[in-house]
């Protein structure tokens, strides 16, 4: 089984985010947690993500809203989402991480305008994609299924987008990690370099391949 990255976005969420962080503290793990930017003006959810990093996980921005994909949006708009967003991380980001929100785990020249990304670029963003989404927003008791056989059959390292987003959900977590470590499996922190599109403002990928032209419609 190749090594297995672990990355949660949509948080935090006061009652899924500590189940997530008791799990990963139980194994010895660390994580990325990709952040929605207007969570962060409420204190308790703040508060989660700096426990979050003061355990050892990274920090990362997820757009200020989650709504529409970057790529549907005008150009200026997808721009804010992103500068929004990082205003209200501020010292969380250490690393400078970026996660475009895909409309359900898709891929594709949705997930960015041209501006935004050139703003990333300049900003010196690593945007952090993915290879594995075993969908545990919509399918709580499901997904841990199709997340072991994504492991399973796996020939490439794994990076897989869970959600500190649904208590129901996120209870699952011990009994797959526990699962796939019983089977063999080497967790990482780092990330996949086929699963970036920027490393620290380069870009590593045909821009085609995730964003739209700004006069695109």
């Amino acid at each position: 089984m190749p090594p297995i990255c672990l990355s949660f976005d949509n948080g935090p969420e006061p009652e899924a985010t500590p189940l997530v962080l008791e799990a990963l503290a139980r194994r010895g793990l660390s994580a990325s947690f990709f952040v929605i930017g207007e969570k962060l003006r409420d204190p308790a959810r703040r508060g989660l993500a700096e426990r979050a990093l003061a355990e050892g996980h990274r920090i990362g921005n997820h757009t200020l809203t989650h709504g529409a994909p970057l790529g549907l949006r005008p150009p200026a708009e997808a721009v804010e989402e992103i500068a929004a967003a990082e205003g209200l991380l501020g010292p969380l980001n250490r690393q400078r991480l970026f996660r475009p929100n895909g409309g359900g785990g898709a891929l594709g020249p949705h997930l960015l305008r041209r501006a935004a990304l050139a703003h990333l670029a300049a900003g010196g963003y690593t945007v952090v994609l993915w290879n594995a989404v075993p969908r545990d927003w919509d399918d709580p008791d499901g997904w841990p299924e199709r997340a072991l056989a994504l492991c399973r059959a796996a020939a490439a390292p794994v990076l897989m987008v869970l959600h500190d987003l649904r208590a129901d959900a996120m209870r699952h977590l011990d009994r797959v990690l526990g699962t796939l470590a019983d089977a063999g499996a080497a967790f990482t922190p780092d990330f996949p370099e086929a699963c970036l599109a920027l490393r620290e403002g380069r870009l590593l990928c045909d821009p085609e391949t995730i964003s739209r032209r700004d006069d695109a419609p």
